[in-house]
């Protein structure tokens, strides 16, 4: 084995990275701890893969994600610290959202500045990730009362570099409507059974449920737009949906009889009435029957499975979907969300005008078979 894998809170997006890296690229050897606890593997990882790694004269590359503290390993190992260090950032520690300033905890955000002067590339999941980043450092380190160091930007920059995260696309085919598969084979690439990768557990069907989406969790729909049931989708799991869709008419009247502090039965309940959506939604066009909003932790991936993007133009966001998919107001988001609940096919004939093949492993691969090739060191 010559490339060394480390993961130190081994869950979520951390965990895909590393079994893709390990299934995908030849020589690898991986070591992780549960993705629990996340602020005791910050301070203790490294002790812990200080006793478990094992020594081995063929290791040549050493890659592992910022949660670890690399300059303690190293000081701990130091036949590890003549290898090639490879650090990756999902998420930074000076500019992740803490809801008050005195609250962020220092040594954090320090730890991840010290492994990024030991590390010889910095790698990060985004420009907007990296450049909070390194921009951040300066402010960070006045936190320090006295005698702070100086110019640590200019040091570890030329380390750095972007490498988006890579997904393995899976094979939405059956899902979508025609016109957004066959936009979705253009712009991707893919075609058919090419490069995509079945969700592993349970069936890819029951991940994506049909229930829709404009983007809830990473439950989003795989023939979804901004938000959608595609017509014959009719599961239990739809029949047993706790919230029944309510007509405008009784929205209304429950408004009004919530501000006149009268109650108003709920004859349904009396009647112990089964709610059935496909009944509901049976007799309408399917252009015309209502949008499905949905918060997916994974967007790159409910695009790809048909959703219209409405995203924040801020953070990330303006640097993966083109400016239309973009709000900067409140009241933007729902004028934008008011035009398509008024014409929802809209959404569903949109065919997303965004690059994707960027995100995807085919496409990346070869950046990161790169990444872990050994340079030419005399030390190794």
């Amino acid at each position: 084995m010559r490339i060394l894998l480390i993961e130190a809170f081994y869950g979520g997006s951390h965990k895909q990275l590393a079994d893709l890296l390990q299934e995908e690229i030849e020589e690898c050897v991986l070591y992780t701890l549960p993705a629990k606890k996340w602020h005791w593997r910050a301070r203790t990882a490294a002790l812990y893969f200080m006793q478990t790694v094992p020594a081995n004269a063929n290791y040549r590359i050493l890659f592992a994600s910022s949660v670890l503290n690399l300059t303690e390993l190293i000081a701990l190992r130091p036949d590890l610290g003549k290898l090639k260090k490879v650090l990756y950032f999902h998420e930074n520690q000076l500019a992740y959202p803490v809801q008050k300033c005195q609250e962020r905890d220092f040594q954090y955000g320090y730890n991840q500045i010290l492994s990024c002067l030991v590390a010889d590339i910095v790698v990060f999941n985004s420009a907007f990730n990296m450049e909070s980043f390194l921009t951040s450092i300066g402010n960070f380190l006045k936190l320090i009362p006295d005698h702070r160091p100086k110019d640590l930007e200019k040091i570890i920059r030329p380390k750095c570099q972007v490498l988006y995260f890579p997904v393995r696309f899976p094979d939405v085919s059956r899902f979508m409507p025609e016109h957004k598969l066959a936009h979705l084979e253009k712009i991707t690439g893919v075609k058919g059974n090419g490069d995509t990768y079945l969700f592993r557990g349970l069936p890819f069907q029951q991940k994506y449920r049909a229930t829709g989406s404009l983007m809830k969790n990473s439950s989003s729909s795989p023939e979804s737009g901004l938000c959608e049931a595609q017509s014959g989708l009719c599961t239990t799991q739809q029949e047993r949906l706790q919230f029944p869709l309510t007509s405008l008419e009784k929205l209304n009247k429950s408004k009004a009889s919530e501000s006149t502090n009268q109650e108003v039965p709920c004859q349904e309940d009396k009647q112990h009435v089964t709610f059935n959506p496909c009944n509901l939604l049976s007799g309408m066009d399917y252009q015309q029957r209502p949008l499905h909003i949905v918060w997916p932790h994974r967007w790159i991936e409910a695009v790809y499975c048909g959703c219209y993007p409405l995203c924040p133009n801020a953070l990330v966001y303006p640097e993966i979907f083109p400016a239309e998919y973009l709000y900067s107001t409140p009241e933007q988001l729902f004028k934008k969300l008011q035009n398509f609940c008024k014409r929802p096919d809209i959404v569903r004939k949109h065919l997303y005008k965004g690059e994707m093949d960027q995100f995807s492993w085919a496409a990346l691969r070869g950046k990161f078979r790169s990444l872990l090739t050994t340079e030419s060191r005399e030390d190794l």
